[in-house]
């Protein structure tokens, strides 16, 4: 099963490096977002894989280039029938008009049920953040 969580992760990662269409694969058709972030809040709505996809378009239209990368290793809690845990923390990088580069870390841990994300929680420094790998 790690080999599968980490794959999931690769995937959630893919998804908000722009790969769209993942969200109706690797989400189940009802979900749970936790975003500790701050000015996070427009998430804790969102409960469905289309609603996702649209929102990381406009995350990335507001943030153009931004590239996200899983970092570290990751922690599998996982059953034969696909159903656990998955936390990885990742790093996220983009250039600002002015030139300046924002590179921050975070972690996501996903709550994996059949195969399919049901929750997640993210945590990370923001723009202020910094980075730690």
């Amino acid at each position: 099963m790690r080999a599968f969580g980490i794959t999931l992760f690769d995937e959630w990662t893919a998804m908000w490096n722009g790969d769209l269409p993942l969200a109706e694969k690797i989400m189940a058709p009802e979900f749970t977002l936790r975003y500790a972030q701050p000015g996070a809040s427009e998430y804790d709505t969102i409960r469905d894989p289309q609603t996702l996809a649209t929102k990381v378009a406009e995350f990335r239209e507001q943030r153009p280039g931004i590239r996200f990368t899983p970092q570290g290793e990751p922690v599998i809690e996982m059953d034969d029938t696909r159903t656990g845990f998955v936390a990885r923390p990742y790093g996220a990088v983009r250039t600002e008009p002015d030139g300046k580069q924002i590179d921050v870390s975070g972690t996501d841990i996903l709550r994996v049920t059949a195969g399919q994300i049901t929750e997640v929680w993210s945590v990370s420094g923001g723009p202020a953040g910094r980075s730690f790998y």
